[in-house]
């Protein structure tokens, strides 16, 4: 049996999307796109596209190897063209903004001195983290999220707001190390 490919799994919407890099492009998982677009991907969908923008290969999906429909990152947009809706804005922005720079960003030296893009993934959200110059950045538009207990206090808040991100973010390092 061929050794399937290890994608790295991304959430998008509490859904999980499969995608990895081959000789350097992005490729998803056909199921995992139809199903955050919100229908199955059919084969008369996927034959909208061009032959280079789709191919079958063995993944560990779920731990498992299967032979799984995948697409190029120019096949999701041209989906997300002919099948236009709203809500997939969303998607392609997370895809764009997070996902191919999050699976580039993971294929450098760690020794680089340029900025890398990570993505920090949680049941409740995904967070942006930048890594520079030996120092964690987030996105000041996201501290709202990070910030929001998702559980009830009884007890007034005893620490800074900043005390609670770094501790946040330093128990999330930990368990990534």
């Amino acid at each position: 049996m061929i050794e399937p490919y290890v994608p790295t799994v991304f959430t998008h919407h509490n859904l999980s999307l499969h995608a990895l890099l081959l000789e350097n492009q992005p490729w998803f998982c056909a199921r995992d796109i139809g199903r955050l677009m919100g229908f199955h991907l059919s084969e008369r969908m996927v034959n909208k596209l061009d032959k280079d923008q789709h191919c079958t290969i063995w993944i560990e999906y779920y731990r498992h190897p299967e032979k799984q429909l995948m697409l190029s990152e120019s096949g999701v947009y041209a989906l997300l063209v002919y099948h236009y809706a709203p809500g997939n804005r969303l998607l392609r922005e997370g895809i764009t903004h997070q996902v191919v720079p999050a699976l580039r960003d993971a294929q450098q030296p760690e020794n680089s001195d340029r900025p890398m893009l990570s993505l920090l993934d949680w049941p409740q959200m995904s967070l942006s983290m930048l890594h520079w110059q030996g120092e964690l950045w987030i996105r000041l538009r996201d501290m709202p999220n990070l910030l929001t207990d998702h559980t009830q206090r009884t007890t007034p808040i005893s620490k800074p707001w900043w005390r609670r991100v770094m501790q946040t973010l330093q128990s999330s390092n930990q368990s990534m190390g």
